[in-house]
């Protein structure tokens, strides 16, 4: 296991970087918001990452007790990793980081990776209440958890029940809010976005 690094400042913003300033640290606390995950199911989500760093990051995010390893009763048998309640409390860190850097999308380049779900972040940014919402996307579909207090943020796939909303648009409106050019009630609005059921966030959307 790689020894500690640190700025050796005493500042709380430098001890938060001592334990997750290295390059995949957040972005894979990204990818455990959804819940727990297998080491081959994070490599996959984290495109341009060596299976050598990965395994190393995890070692030291569990030293640092942002994550914890499971393995899965059987039939699944497999490890999983999985954020503890200090790694969740990364979340507001990431939704501030991703609205500071919503200026710095622009237009999406030819060789930018991208899965559906990470539009998952900057689209809770956008939504107020609690409960589950659907999002199709050209990507795929996932769901979001609005307004929780524990446990996953988002997941892959329909939600595992009845969800509040649903949610329509294509890639240019999603990569539009994500941007922060348009906001959600105005797409909405606009047609852009197309919104169905009875739950209340479909209705508050509809209404905005």
């Amino acid at each position: 296991m790689s020894p500690r690094r640190s700025y050796d400042q005493y500042c709380s913003a430098a001890r938060a970087l001592d334990l997750v300033g290295d390059r995949w640290t957040l972005l894979i606390v990204r990818e455990l918001l959804a819940g727990p995950r297998r080491y081959t199911d994070l490599h996959a989500d984290l495109p341009g990452v060596s299976t050598d760093v990965l395994a190393s990051r995890l070692k030291d995010m569990e030293r640092d007790g942002l994550t914890t390893r499971r393995r899965l009763p059987p039939p699944g048998a497999a490890y999983v990793y999985e954020l503890t309640a200090r790694g969740r409390g990364l979340l507001p860190v990431l939704q501030a980081l991703g609205s500071w850097g919503e200026g710095e999308l622009g237009e999406r380049r030819p060789t930018d990776a991208v899965r559906a779900h990470w539009f998952a972040l900057p689209l809770l940014r956008a939504l107020d209440g609690e409960g589950v919402v659907e999002v199709a996307l050209e990507e795929g579909d996932f769901h979001l958890h609005v307004g929780i207090e524990d446990g996953p943020v988002y997941g892959d796939g329909p939600a595992p029940g009845e969800a509040e909303a649903r949610l329509v648009m294509d890639a240019a409106t999603c990569e539009a809010i994500a941007r922060g050019e348009r906001s959600l009630p105005d797409a909405v609005r606009a047609g852009r976005v197309t919104v169905t059921g009875d739950g209340t966030l479909a209705k508050a959307l509809r209404e905005a």
